[in-house]
Protein backbone atom coordinates (compact mmCIF):
# COMPACT_ATOMS: atom_id res chain seq x y z
CA UNK A 1 0.00 0.00 0.00
CA UNK A 2 1.38 3.39 -0.98
CA UNK A 3 2.12 5.78 1.83
CA UNK A 4 0.22 9.06 2.04
CA UNK A 5 2.29 12.16 1.39
CA UNK A 6 1.74 14.91 3.95
CA UNK A 7 1.80 17.45 1.10
CA UNK A 8 -1.16 15.87 -0.69
CA UNK A 9 -4.09 18.30 -1.00
CA UNK A 10 -7.08 17.92 1.28
CA UNK A 11 -9.91 15.84 -0.17
CA UNK A 12 -12.85 18.00 -1.26
CA UNK A 13 -16.09 16.03 -1.66
CA UNK A 14 -18.09 17.63 -4.49
CA UNK A 15 -21.84 17.29 -5.09
CA UNK A 16 -23.27 18.29 -8.47
CA UNK A 17 -26.75 19.86 -8.31
CA UNK A 18 -28.95 20.12 -11.41
CA UNK A 19 -32.37 21.63 -12.04
CA UNK A 20 -34.84 22.15 -14.88
CA UNK A 21 -37.96 24.30 -14.53
CA UNK A 22 -40.27 22.12 -16.64
CA UNK A 23 -40.70 18.40 -17.21
CA UNK A 24 -40.54 18.84 -20.98
CA UNK A 25 -37.81 16.66 -22.49
CA UNK A 26 -36.95 14.82 -19.26
CA UNK A 27 -38.14 11.54 -20.77
CA UNK A 28 -35.27 11.66 -23.28
CA UNK A 29 -32.27 9.37 -22.75
CA UNK A 30 -29.95 12.40 -22.48
CA UNK A 31 -31.74 15.46 -21.17
CA UNK A 32 -30.87 18.87 -19.73
CA UNK A 33 -30.18 17.44 -16.27
CA UNK A 34 -27.67 14.98 -17.75
CA UNK A 35 -25.95 17.78 -19.69
CA UNK A 36 -25.64 19.90 -16.54
CA UNK A 37 -24.23 16.97 -14.57
CA UNK A 38 -21.69 16.17 -17.31
CA UNK A 39 -20.43 19.76 -17.19
CA UNK A 40 -20.17 19.57 -13.39
CA UNK A 41 -18.35 16.22 -13.47
CA UNK A 42 -15.87 17.52 -16.04
CA UNK A 43 -15.14 20.55 -13.89
CA UNK A 44 -14.58 18.39 -10.79
CA UNK A 45 -12.19 16.14 -12.74
CA UNK A 46 -10.25 19.20 -13.90
CA UNK A 47 -9.67 20.08 -10.23
CA UNK A 48 -8.56 16.59 -9.18
CA UNK A 49 -5.05 17.93 -8.57
CA UNK A 50 -6.56 20.10 -5.82
CA UNK A 51 -8.03 17.02 -4.15
CA UNK A 52 -11.56 17.34 -5.60
CA UNK A 53 -13.52 14.09 -5.78
CA UNK A 54 -17.04 13.55 -7.13
CA UNK A 55 -19.82 12.19 -4.91
CA UNK A 56 -21.90 9.53 -6.65
CA UNK A 57 -25.14 10.74 -5.08
CA UNK A 58 -27.27 12.58 -7.63
CA UNK A 59 -29.13 15.74 -6.70
CA UNK A 60 -31.49 16.28 -9.66
CA UNK A 61 -34.68 18.39 -9.56
CA UNK A 62 -36.62 17.97 -12.80
CA UNK A 63 -39.76 20.07 -13.21
CA UNK A 64 -39.14 22.42 -10.26
CA UNK A 65 -38.99 26.22 -10.40
CA UNK A 66 -36.05 28.19 -9.05
CA UNK A 67 -38.36 30.78 -7.50
CA UNK A 68 -38.48 28.87 -4.20
CA UNK A 69 -36.56 26.16 -2.33
CA UNK A 70 -39.40 23.64 -2.12
CA UNK A 71 -37.47 20.98 -4.07
CA UNK A 72 -36.75 17.41 -2.86
CA UNK A 73 -33.19 17.09 -4.22
CA UNK A 74 -32.24 20.53 -2.88
CA UNK A 75 -33.56 19.62 0.56
CA UNK A 76 -31.43 16.44 0.53
CA UNK A 77 -28.40 18.48 -0.55
CA UNK A 78 -28.88 21.02 2.26
CA UNK A 79 -29.31 18.21 4.80
CA UNK A 80 -26.14 16.45 3.62
CA UNK A 81 -24.21 19.74 3.71
CA UNK A 82 -25.30 20.41 7.29
CA UNK A 83 -24.33 16.85 8.20
CA UNK A 84 -20.80 17.44 6.88
CA UNK A 85 -21.12 15.03 3.94
CA UNK A 86 -20.50 17.68 1.26
CA UNK A 87 -17.50 20.04 1.01
CA UNK A 88 -18.36 21.78 -2.27
CA UNK A 89 -21.58 22.29 -4.26
CA UNK A 90 -21.10 22.47 -8.04
CA UNK A 91 -23.78 23.83 -10.41
CA UNK A 92 -23.74 24.60 -14.12
CA UNK A 93 -25.08 28.10 -13.54
CA UNK A 94 -26.05 30.15 -10.48
CA UNK A 95 -29.74 30.28 -11.33
CA UNK A 96 -29.90 26.47 -11.31
CA UNK A 97 -29.58 26.63 -7.53
CA UNK A 98 -31.95 29.56 -7.02
CA UNK A 99 -33.44 32.59 -8.77
CA UNK A 100 -34.45 34.26 -5.52
CA UNK A 101 -31.95 36.49 -3.70
CA UNK A 102 -33.35 35.87 -0.22
CA UNK A 103 -33.47 32.09 -0.68
CA UNK A 104 -29.93 32.12 -2.02
CA UNK A 105 -28.70 34.20 0.92
CA UNK A 106 -30.21 31.68 3.35
CA UNK A 107 -28.54 28.80 1.52
CA UNK A 108 -25.19 30.59 1.53
CA UNK A 109 -25.57 31.09 5.28
CA UNK A 110 -26.12 27.34 5.73
CA UNK A 111 -23.12 26.57 3.50
CA UNK A 112 -20.91 28.99 5.46
CA UNK A 113 -21.85 27.45 8.80
CA UNK A 114 -21.13 23.92 7.55
CA UNK A 115 -17.92 24.94 5.77
CA UNK A 116 -19.32 24.13 2.32
CA UNK A 117 -18.09 26.13 -0.67
CA UNK A 118 -20.04 26.89 -3.82
CA UNK A 119 -18.88 26.84 -7.46
CA UNK A 120 -20.59 27.68 -10.74
CA UNK A 121 -19.05 26.02 -13.80
CA UNK A 122 -19.86 28.84 -16.24
CA UNK A 123 -19.48 31.78 -13.84
CA UNK A 124 -16.13 31.80 -12.03
CA UNK A 125 -16.09 33.28 -8.53
CA UNK A 126 -15.09 32.39 -4.97
CA UNK A 127 -17.70 32.76 -2.25
CA UNK A 128 -15.08 32.92 0.49
CA UNK A 129 -14.20 36.53 -0.47
CA UNK A 130 -16.29 39.67 -0.18
CA UNK A 131 -15.78 40.42 -3.87
CA UNK A 132 -16.95 36.94 -4.78
CA UNK A 133 -20.09 37.34 -2.71
CA UNK A 134 -20.75 40.75 -4.29
CA UNK A 135 -20.37 39.24 -7.77
CA UNK A 136 -22.67 36.41 -6.80
CA UNK A 137 -25.37 38.80 -5.56
CA UNK A 138 -25.14 40.82 -8.79
CA UNK A 139 -25.51 37.68 -10.90
CA UNK A 140 -28.41 36.51 -8.78
CA UNK A 141 -30.10 39.89 -9.07
CA UNK A 142 -30.05 39.55 -12.84
CA UNK A 143 -31.35 35.98 -12.54
CA UNK A 144 -34.28 37.13 -10.40
CA UNK A 145 -34.99 40.01 -12.79
CA UNK A 146 -34.94 37.57 -15.72
CA UNK A 147 -37.39 35.28 -13.90
CA UNK A 148 -39.77 38.18 -13.29
CA UNK A 149 -39.54 39.30 -16.93
CA UNK A 150 -40.20 35.75 -18.14
CA UNK A 151 -43.18 35.54 -15.80
CA UNK A 152 -44.59 38.81 -17.17
CA UNK A 153 -44.10 37.67 -20.76
CA UNK A 154 -45.78 34.35 -20.02
CA UNK A 155 -48.76 36.10 -18.46
CA UNK A 156 -49.02 38.47 -21.42
CA UNK A 157 -48.87 35.54 -23.84
CA UNK A 158 -51.56 33.64 -21.95
CA UNK A 159 -53.78 36.73 -21.81
CA UNK A 160 -53.39 37.20 -25.58
CA UNK A 161 -54.29 33.55 -26.19
CA UNK A 162 -57.35 33.79 -23.94
CA UNK A 163 -58.51 36.90 -25.81
CA UNK A 164 -58.56 34.67 -28.88
CA UNK A 165 -60.74 32.21 -26.96
CA UNK A 166 -58.04 29.57 -26.48
CA UNK A 167 -57.64 27.32 -23.43
CA UNK A 168 -54.27 28.12 -21.84
CA UNK A 169 -54.09 25.27 -19.35
CA UNK A 170 -54.76 24.83 -15.66
CA UNK A 171 -57.20 22.68 -13.75
CA UNK A 172 -59.96 21.28 -15.92
CA UNK A 173 -63.52 21.93 -14.79
CA UNK A 174 -66.38 19.50 -14.50
CA UNK A 175 -68.17 19.21 -17.84
CA UNK A 176 -65.17 19.54 -20.15
CA UNK A 177 -62.34 17.30 -21.35
CA UNK A 178 -59.16 18.39 -23.11
CA UNK A 179 -58.61 17.25 -26.69
CA UNK A 180 -54.89 16.31 -26.75
CA UNK A 181 -54.69 16.75 -30.52
CA UNK A 182 -56.02 20.32 -30.73
CA UNK A 183 -55.58 21.53 -27.15
CA UNK A 184 -59.23 22.65 -27.10
CA UNK A 185 -61.95 21.99 -24.53
CA UNK A 186 -64.64 19.52 -25.60
CA UNK A 187 -67.90 18.86 -23.79
CA UNK A 188 -68.16 15.73 -21.64
CA UNK A 189 -71.90 15.08 -21.98
CA UNK A 190 -72.24 12.99 -18.81
CA UNK A 191 -70.52 15.62 -16.68
CA UNK A 192 -72.27 18.46 -18.53
CA UNK A 193 -75.64 17.01 -17.54
CA UNK A 194 -74.56 17.10 -13.89
CA UNK A 195 -73.45 20.74 -14.25
CA UNK A 196 -76.85 21.70 -15.72
CA UNK A 197 -78.58 19.83 -12.90
CA UNK A 198 -76.59 21.76 -10.28
CA UNK A 199 -77.38 25.13 -11.88
CA UNK A 200 -81.09 24.30 -12.15
CA UNK A 201 -81.27 23.01 -8.57
CA UNK A 202 -79.64 26.18 -7.29
CA UNK A 203 -82.05 28.40 -9.19
CA UNK A 204 -85.01 26.32 -7.98
CA UNK A 205 -84.21 27.24 -4.37
CA UNK A 206 -81.56 24.82 -3.13
CA UNK A 207 -78.67 26.34 -1.20
CA UNK A 208 -75.00 25.54 -1.58
CA UNK A 209 -75.15 23.73 1.76
CA UNK A 210 -77.98 21.49 0.57
CA UNK A 211 -76.17 20.86 -2.72
CA UNK A 212 -73.08 19.80 -0.75
CA UNK A 213 -75.18 17.37 1.31
CA UNK A 214 -76.77 15.97 -1.84
CA UNK A 215 -73.32 15.56 -3.43
CA UNK A 216 -72.12 13.60 -0.40
CA UNK A 217 -75.20 11.35 -0.49
CA UNK A 218 -75.05 10.70 -4.26
CA UNK A 219 -71.26 10.42 -4.47
CA UNK A 220 -70.69 13.40 -6.73
CA UNK A 221 -67.01 14.21 -7.16
CA UNK A 222 -64.99 17.04 -8.58
CA UNK A 223 -63.39 16.84 -12.03
CA UNK A 224 -60.71 14.16 -12.35
CA UNK A 225 -58.19 13.94 -15.19
CA UNK A 226 -54.80 12.43 -16.01
CA UNK A 227 -51.88 14.35 -17.53
CA UNK A 228 -49.65 13.13 -20.33
CA UNK A 229 -47.08 12.20 -17.70
CA UNK A 230 -49.61 9.90 -16.03
CA UNK A 231 -50.33 12.09 -12.98
CA UNK A 232 -53.93 12.11 -11.75
CA UNK A 233 -55.56 15.25 -10.39
CA UNK A 234 -58.96 16.01 -8.88
CA UNK A 235 -61.63 13.46 -8.06
CA UNK A 236 -62.20 14.74 -4.51
CA UNK A 237 -65.70 14.95 -2.96
CA UNK A 238 -67.42 18.19 -3.89
CA UNK A 239 -67.29 20.84 -1.18
CA UNK A 240 -68.84 24.29 -0.92
CA UNK A 241 -65.88 25.92 -2.67
CA UNK A 242 -66.40 23.67 -5.70
CA UNK A 243 -70.05 24.69 -6.00
CA UNK A 244 -69.31 28.41 -5.60
CA UNK A 245 -66.56 28.13 -8.21
CA UNK A 246 -68.82 26.23 -10.62
CA UNK A 247 -71.77 28.58 -10.25
CA UNK A 248 -69.61 31.67 -10.92
CA UNK A 249 -67.45 30.23 -13.73
CA UNK A 250 -68.18 32.07 -16.98
CA UNK A 251 -66.38 29.29 -18.87
CA UNK A 252 -69.66 27.35 -18.88
CA UNK A 253 -71.22 30.00 -21.12
CA UNK A 254 -68.62 29.42 -23.84
CA UNK A 255 -66.56 32.50 -22.94
CA UNK A 256 -63.06 33.17 -21.61
CA UNK A 257 -62.29 35.70 -18.89
CA UNK A 258 -59.23 37.96 -19.19
CA UNK A 259 -59.15 40.26 -16.17
CA UNK A 260 -62.46 42.11 -16.28
CA UNK A 261 -62.98 41.34 -19.97
CA UNK A 262 -65.02 38.51 -21.52
CA UNK A 263 -64.17 37.06 -24.91
CA UNK A 264 -65.87 34.33 -27.01
CA UNK A 265 -64.15 30.97 -26.47
CA UNK A 266 -63.39 28.18 -28.90
CA UNK A 267 -65.31 25.71 -26.71
CA UNK A 268 -69.03 24.95 -26.71
CA UNK A 269 -71.28 26.41 -24.01
CA UNK A 270 -72.93 24.15 -21.43
CA UNK A 271 -75.05 26.83 -19.70
CA UNK A 272 -76.97 29.51 -21.57
CA UNK A 273 -76.29 33.12 -20.64
CA UNK A 274 -79.75 33.73 -19.15
CA UNK A 275 -79.37 30.83 -16.68
CA UNK A 276 -75.85 31.94 -15.79
CA UNK A 277 -76.93 35.56 -15.18
CA UNK A 278 -79.76 34.39 -12.89
CA UNK A 279 -77.27 32.30 -10.91
CA UNK A 280 -74.95 35.31 -10.55
CA UNK A 281 -77.81 37.47 -9.31
CA UNK A 282 -78.70 34.88 -6.68
CA UNK A 283 -75.07 34.47 -5.61
CA UNK A 284 -74.75 38.23 -5.23
CA UNK A 285 -77.96 38.40 -3.23
CA UNK A 286 -76.90 35.59 -0.87
CA UNK A 287 -73.29 36.61 -0.25
CA UNK A 288 -71.27 39.71 0.66
CA UNK A 289 -69.77 41.73 -2.17
CA UNK A 290 -66.17 41.31 -3.17
CA UNK A 291 -65.23 44.67 -1.69
CA UNK A 292 -66.71 43.71 1.64
CA UNK A 293 -64.89 40.36 1.63
CA UNK A 294 -61.63 42.16 0.94
CA UNK A 295 -62.39 44.60 3.73
CA UNK A 296 -63.02 41.72 6.14
CA UNK A 297 -59.75 40.10 5.07
CA UNK A 298 -57.81 43.29 5.75
CA UNK A 299 -59.49 43.79 9.13
CA UNK A 300 -58.09 40.51 10.46
CA UNK A 301 -55.15 41.55 12.65
CA UNK A 302 -54.18 37.95 13.55
CA UNK A 303 -54.61 36.39 10.11
CA UNK A 304 -52.03 33.62 9.68
CA UNK A 305 -50.86 33.84 13.32
CA UNK A 306 -53.66 32.42 15.42
CA UNK A 307 -54.26 28.70 15.89
CA UNK A 308 -56.44 26.42 18.02
CA UNK A 309 -54.58 24.97 21.04
CA UNK A 310 -57.06 22.09 21.18
CA UNK A 311 -56.39 20.53 17.77
CA UNK A 312 -53.51 22.60 16.38
CA UNK A 313 -55.50 23.85 13.38
CA UNK A 314 -55.44 27.43 12.16
CA UNK A 315 -58.22 29.83 13.07
CA UNK A 316 -59.73 32.31 10.64
CA UNK A 317 -61.99 35.31 10.91
CA UNK A 318 -65.70 35.36 10.26
CA UNK A 319 -68.50 37.71 11.26
CA UNK A 320 -72.19 38.16 11.88
CA UNK A 321 -74.07 41.37 11.32
CA UNK A 322 -77.20 43.20 12.26
CA UNK A 323 -78.57 46.38 10.78
CA UNK A 324 -76.65 48.51 13.26
CA UNK A 325 -73.41 46.60 13.87
CA UNK A 326 -71.07 43.90 12.64
CA UNK A 327 -69.51 41.38 15.04
CA UNK A 328 -66.16 39.74 14.24
CA UNK A 329 -65.09 36.30 15.46
CA UNK A 330 -62.21 33.83 15.08
CA UNK A 331 -63.24 30.21 14.51
CA UNK A 332 -61.27 26.96 14.35
CA UNK A 333 -60.93 25.66 10.78
CA UNK A 334 -61.14 22.01 11.86
CA UNK A 335 -64.19 22.55 14.05
CA UNK A 336 -66.06 23.73 10.94
CA UNK A 337 -65.32 20.53 9.01
CA UNK A 338 -67.71 17.55 9.00
CA UNK A 339 -65.05 15.33 10.64
CA UNK A 340 -63.97 17.99 13.13
CA UNK A 341 -66.25 16.91 15.98
CA UNK A 342 -63.23 16.01 18.13
CA UNK A 343 -62.36 19.72 18.44
CA UNK A 344 -64.35 21.52 21.10
CA UNK A 345 -63.22 25.03 20.15
CA UNK A 346 -65.92 27.31 18.92
CA UNK A 347 -65.96 30.97 17.94
CA UNK A 348 -64.29 33.63 20.06
CA UNK A 349 -64.76 37.38 19.85
CA UNK A 350 -62.06 38.85 17.61
CA UNK A 351 -61.70 42.16 19.53
CA UNK A 352 -61.33 40.28 22.83
CA UNK A 353 -58.54 38.00 21.64
CA UNK A 354 -56.81 40.82 19.72
CA UNK A 355 -56.83 42.99 22.85
CA UNK A 356 -55.25 40.11 24.77
CA UNK A 357 -52.44 39.82 22.22
CA UNK A 358 -51.87 43.58 22.23
CA UNK A 359 -51.71 43.52 26.02
CA UNK A 360 -49.01 40.82 25.79
CA UNK A 361 -46.82 42.81 23.43
CA UNK A 362 -47.44 46.11 25.22
CA UNK A 363 -44.72 45.28 27.75
CA UNK A 364 -42.31 44.55 24.90
CA UNK A 365 -42.98 47.32 22.45
CA UNK A 366 -42.36 50.23 24.85
CA UNK A 367 -38.67 49.30 24.87
CA UNK A 368 -36.60 51.65 22.76
CA UNK A 369 -34.42 48.97 21.15
CA UNK A 370 -37.45 46.89 20.12
CA UNK A 371 -39.05 49.86 18.36
CA UNK A 372 -35.72 50.75 16.78
CA UNK A 373 -35.10 47.21 15.53
CA UNK A 374 -38.63 46.78 14.20
CA UNK A 375 -38.51 50.07 12.32
CA UNK A 376 -35.03 49.19 11.00
CA UNK A 377 -36.21 45.86 9.59
CA UNK A 378 -39.25 47.39 7.90
CA UNK A 379 -37.17 50.29 6.54
CA UNK A 380 -34.65 47.81 5.18
CA UNK A 381 -37.34 45.87 3.34
CA UNK A 382 -38.96 48.98 1.93
CA UNK A 383 -35.56 50.36 0.86
CA UNK A 384 -34.87 47.11 -0.99
CA UNK A 385 -38.21 47.49 -2.75
CA UNK A 386 -37.31 51.04 -3.76
CA UNK A 387 -33.92 49.93 -5.09
CA UNK A 388 -35.49 47.10 -7.05
CA UNK A 389 -38.15 49.37 -8.52
CA UNK A 390 -35.50 51.97 -9.34
CA UNK A 391 -33.54 49.40 -11.32
CA UNK A 392 -36.68 48.34 -13.15
CA UNK A 393 -37.50 51.97 -13.96
CA UNK A 394 -34.02 52.52 -15.39
CA UNK A 395 -34.44 49.43 -17.55
CA UNK A 396 -37.84 50.56 -18.80
CA UNK A 397 -36.57 54.07 -19.52
CA UNK A 398 -33.63 52.63 -21.46
CA UNK A 399 -36.02 50.51 -23.49
CA UNK A 400 -38.07 53.61 -24.29
CA UNK A 401 -34.93 55.40 -25.53
CA UNK A 402 -34.01 52.39 -27.65
CA UNK A 403 -37.44 52.33 -29.18
CA UNK A 404 -37.19 56.00 -30.06
CA UNK A 405 -33.78 55.53 -31.67
CA UNK A 406 -34.75 52.51 -33.73
CA UNK A 407 -36.16 52.73 -37.22
CA UNK A 408 -39.75 51.59 -36.73
CA UNK A 409 -40.81 48.80 -39.01
CA UNK A 410 -44.35 49.02 -37.77
CA UNK A 411 -44.84 52.51 -36.37
CA UNK A 412 -48.29 51.79 -34.98
CA UNK A 413 -47.11 48.81 -32.88
CA UNK A 414 -44.07 50.81 -31.75
CA UNK A 415 -46.25 53.64 -30.49
CA UNK A 416 -48.45 51.15 -28.66
CA UNK A 417 -45.39 49.62 -26.99
CA UNK A 418 -44.17 53.09 -25.99
CA UNK A 419 -47.50 53.76 -24.30
CA UNK A 420 -47.34 50.43 -22.44
CA UNK A 421 -43.79 51.14 -21.23
CA UNK A 422 -44.76 54.67 -20.21
CA UNK A 423 -47.65 53.26 -18.15
CA UNK A 424 -45.28 50.77 -16.47
CA UNK A 425 -42.86 53.58 -15.65
CA UNK A 426 -45.69 55.70 -14.20
CA UNK A 427 -46.87 52.81 -12.01
CA UNK A 428 -43.33 52.18 -10.84
CA UNK A 429 -42.75 55.84 -10.00
CA UNK A 430 -45.99 55.90 -8.02
CA UNK A 431 -44.96 52.80 -6.10
CA UNK A 432 -41.52 54.29 -5.33
CA UNK A 433 -43.17 57.45 -4.02
CA UNK A 434 -45.52 55.38 -1.87
CA UNK A 435 -42.64 53.39 -0.39
CA UNK A 436 -40.69 56.58 0.35
CA UNK A 437 -43.69 57.94 2.22
CA UNK A 438 -43.90 54.75 4.26
CA UNK A 439 -40.19 54.96 5.12
CA UNK A 440 -40.60 58.59 6.18
CA UNK A 441 -43.52 57.65 8.40
CA UNK A 442 -41.58 54.79 9.95
CA UNK A 443 -38.68 57.18 10.59
CA UNK A 444 -41.03 59.49 12.46
CA UNK A 445 -42.33 56.52 14.44
CA UNK A 446 -38.75 55.50 15.26
CA UNK A 447 -37.75 58.97 16.44
CA UNK A 448 -40.91 59.35 18.50
CA UNK A 449 -40.55 55.82 19.86
CA UNK A 450 -36.97 56.44 21.00
CA UNK A 451 -38.22 59.18 23.32
CA UNK A 452 -41.23 57.30 24.69
CA UNK A 453 -41.20 56.50 28.39
CA UNK A 454 -41.88 52.90 29.31
CA UNK A 455 -45.53 53.36 30.12
CA UNK A 456 -48.68 51.69 28.93
CA UNK A 457 -50.13 55.01 27.78
CA UNK A 458 -47.11 55.65 25.57
CA UNK A 459 -47.49 52.33 23.81
CA UNK A 460 -51.22 52.88 23.31
CA UNK A 461 -50.50 56.26 21.74
CA UNK A 462 -47.97 54.73 19.36
CA UNK A 463 -50.24 51.78 18.49
CA UNK A 464 -53.22 54.04 17.72
CA UNK A 465 -51.08 56.22 15.45
CA UNK A 466 -50.48 53.26 13.12
CA UNK A 467 -52.93 52.13 10.47
CA UNK A 468 -54.01 48.48 10.24
CA UNK A 469 -51.29 47.51 7.74
CA UNK A 470 -48.57 49.04 9.94
CA UNK A 471 -50.02 47.32 13.03
CA UNK A 472 -49.89 43.99 11.19
CA UNK A 473 -46.25 44.60 10.19
CA UNK A 474 -45.27 45.47 13.74
CA UNK A 475 -47.14 42.48 15.15
CA UNK A 476 -45.48 40.03 12.74
CA UNK A 477 -42.02 41.35 13.60
CA UNK A 478 -42.58 40.43 17.25
CA UNK A 479 -45.01 37.49 17.32
CA UNK A 480 -44.41 33.98 15.97
CA UNK A 481 -47.89 32.59 16.67
CA UNK A 482 -50.93 32.97 18.94
CA UNK A 483 -52.68 30.03 20.59
CA UNK A 484 -56.24 30.04 21.94
CA UNK A 485 -57.49 27.50 24.51
CA UNK A 486 -61.30 27.56 24.57
CA UNK A 487 -61.75 25.60 27.82
CA UNK A 488 -59.80 28.11 29.89
CA UNK A 489 -60.01 31.11 27.60
CA UNK A 490 -56.22 31.37 27.78
CA UNK A 491 -54.34 33.18 25.02
CA UNK A 492 -50.70 32.13 24.50
CA UNK A 493 -48.38 34.44 22.59
CA UNK A 494 -45.09 33.01 21.25
CA UNK A 495 -42.49 35.63 20.38
CA UNK A 496 -39.92 35.34 17.63
CA UNK A 497 -36.77 35.54 19.76
CA UNK A 498 -35.67 34.68 23.27
CA UNK A 499 -34.66 38.27 23.94
CA UNK A 500 -38.10 39.58 23.05
CA UNK A 501 -39.74 36.84 25.12
CA UNK A 502 -37.59 37.82 28.09
CA UNK A 503 -38.73 41.41 27.84
CA UNK A 504 -42.31 40.24 28.07
CA UNK A 505 -41.86 38.84 31.55
CA UNK A 506 -43.55 40.91 34.26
Amino acid sequence: MASTNSTDPKVVRCAVYTRKSTEEGLEQSFNSLDAQRDAGESYVRSQSGEGWVLLETRYDDGGYTGANIDRPALRRLMTDAQAGKVDCVVVYKVDRLSRNIRDFARMMEVFDKSGTTFVSVTQQFNTTTSLGRLTLNILLSFAQFEREIISERTKDKQAAARRRGKWTGGHLVLGYDLDPATGKLVVNEKEAELVRRIFNSYLEGETVFSLKAKAAALGWRNKQWTTRQGKTYGGAPMGRCHFYSMLSNVLYTGKMRVGDELHPGEHEAIIDEKTFDLAQAKLKCNSPTGDRRQQMRMESLLRGLIYCSCCGSSMHQTYSASKEKRYRYYICSRAQQPDGNDCITRSVSAPVIEDAVIASIRRVSVHERVIEETARIIRFRLTNDINRLGDELKTLQARVKNLKSQVARARESEEQRKVELANQIHRGECRVAELKREIAKLERVRKDGAQLPSTMDAFDSLWKSLNLREQCLLLRQLVEKVGYESRTGRVTVSFKSASVAALCQP
